[in-house]
């Protein structure tokens, strides 16, 4: 039996070799021909219009790309490489489109004239290796050495072409303040800035140079009562992870009830062990309360009645932070290794004073004088 070789049909064209490369550049090129106009001192503003009419004007790299609808593959490599930058350092979006774009231009060239691909990469490769070395060896500065007002210029010079440049001064300072307030030096002695520690709320309602810097730490929550004090001084944070909510039982557990008279005590269980749980919180010297999760009405008034702050639907992330800048534990479940459910007060972080105060519009929970200067 004789079988037919058949070439199987495969729709579209197929692109190879020099051709597809030359394209990619010349699209590279494209990108960067559209943000080079706007780099620098005497660079232009672009005006954007969308599909829905929406007018945009900005110098800023990676806000033009971004507005731009690009197609091509290679093309679009480059309108993530502006937003990478953007989002690690939020400065020099341009830049590295207009750098990126002229070493693939020269790539292109050395190819034509025969030298294989990956050998030019491994040159790139070499040649940043060297560039970082001679960064760091001729052209860096310690930044403790430079002074503040070097580095309120900096930060000007990166704020120029956002939206708040027109107040640059103002908030110059107010940034430098901000990331020197969460320095921090470790066992080598190498000193670190984690951005992250650096919490930003925007509020509707009032006057941009209203801003300021909060030594501490705000979440974007109010309390979750409204009988529950304004605020509490000194203070001791519970940072949970896990619901204060009538306890349910597991998946999978079964309860046989004989008599329909235990009904009630099976519910009242469920929320007395809530309570209890609750006890222990306020036994342990807690009067702040902070969970990712919810609390019920039924736990609140508990709160209520001790003088506490209880927030809820805090963000994992907001809860690191405060459990890190007030040396309290996060912690997820009260059981212990014997199978008992207890909470030590060491758990506990600490403050001068947790408030809630009205910004515009948002109640906002202000922890201030935090032990460690780790978030602002």
């Amino acid at each position: 039996m004789a079988f037919a070789a058949q070439t199987p049909d495969i729709s579209g064209e197929r692109q190879f070799g020099q051709d597809v490369r030359t394209q990619n550049v010349v699209a590279c090129q494209a990108v960067a021909n559209i943000v080079k106009s706007s780099l620098g001192p005497v660079g232009l503003d672009k005006m954007l219009v969308d599909d829905i009419g929406d007018v945009t004007i900005t110098n800023d790299g990676a806000t033009i790309l971004k507005l731009l609808e690009v197609e091509h593959p290679a093309a679009k490599v480059l309108v993530e490489l502006a937003e990478l930058q953007d989002r690690e350092v939020g400065d020099g979006t341009t830049s590295v489109v207009i750098v990126a774009a002229e070493l693939l231009k020269r790539a292109n060239d050395l190819v034509r004239t025969k030298i294989h691909p990956t050998s030019i990469i491994s040159g790139y490769r070499l040649a940043m290796r060297e560039a970082c070395k001679y960064v760091n060896d001729k052209l860096a500065l310690k930044v403790e050495k430079l002074g503040k007002d070097s580095l309120v210029n900096c930060a000007k010079t990166s704020i120029s072409s956002k939206l708040i440049g027109a107040n640059s001064d103002f908030f110059a300072n107010l940034v430098v303040e901000a990331v020197q307030a969460v320095k921090t030096t470790n066992a080598r002695g190498d000193t670190r800035y984690p951005i992250k520690g650096i919490n930003i709320l925007k509020a509707h309602g009032k006057s941009v140079k209203d801003s300021y810097l909060l030594k501490g730490y705000a979440l974007n929550t109010g309390r979750a009562a409204q009988g529950m004090p304004l605020r509490v001084a000194p203070a001791k944070i519970a940072c949970l992870d896990f619901n204060l909510q009538k306890t349910k039982m597991q998946m999978g557990i079964q309860v046989l009830v004989t008599d329909p008279r235990e009904l009630e005590k099976i519910r009242q269980r469920e929320a007395d062990m809530t309570k209890e749980r609750i006890e222990k919180l306020l036994s342990a010297g807690a009067n702040v309360i902070l969970t990712t999760k919810g609390i019920d009405d039924m736990a609140l008034k508990y709160f209520v009645e001790a003088g506490a702050i209880a927030v809820r639907r805090v963000r994992k992330e907001d809860l690191r932070h405060v459990a890190k800048a007030t040396g309290a534990t996060a912690v997820s479940t009260f059981a212990d290794m014997e199978g008992e459910e207890t909470f030590d007060s060491s758990f506990l972080g600490y403050a001068d004073e947790v408030a809630e105060e009205r910004i515009a519009d948002d109640d906002v929970i202000l922890i201030k004088g935090t032990k460690t200067s780790s978030a602002v």
